[in-house]
């Protein structure tokens, strides 16, 4: 197995996921999110944000009503999901194991968040929950 080739593989791009989240939270947070909402919520230009919400509904992940509202379908939303747990995990195990700093801690869930698997992810957690 060519475990280099895995890293290719991989469903969304650091960016797609940080877009997708921003999608949920904007939502959960104001009900509503809007190309706008979530550039600024990045703090990107339009433009981009535009851009990359474009190939995200190409896929299948989000979807943008008459009124240009955003919504995530339920592969988007499952989506943004995993990678905010996944991201929880990492951080609470690079803050409360490897007593790493906190911003630092955030810095490398941030990158890693969307590329290790569910079953680490999970046994991470696992971990985590009998280390304590």
């Amino acid at each position: 197995m060519d475990v280099w080739k895995q890293f290719e593989e991989n469903n969304i791009t650091h960016s797609a996921s940080h877009h997708l989240t921003a999608i949920l939270e904007l939502k959960e947070k104001r009900g509503y999110a809007r190309v706008t909402d979530v550039a600024k919520h990045l703090n990107i230009t339009t433009g981009s944000a535009s851009t990359n919400l474009k190939a995200l509904k190409s896929k299948g992940f989000i979807t943008e009503d008459d009124n240009r509202f955003l919504s995530l379908t339920a592969q988007g939303e499952a989506i943004a999901k995993a990678v905010i747990s996944r991201k929880t995990v990492l951080r609470k195990f690079l803050i409360e194991i490897l007593k790493v700093n906190a911003d630092q801690a955030e810095i490398d869930a941030c990158k890693t968040e969307h590329l290790i698997s569910s079953e680490t992810a999970e046994k991470l957690a696992h971990f985590m929950a009998q280390y304590k």
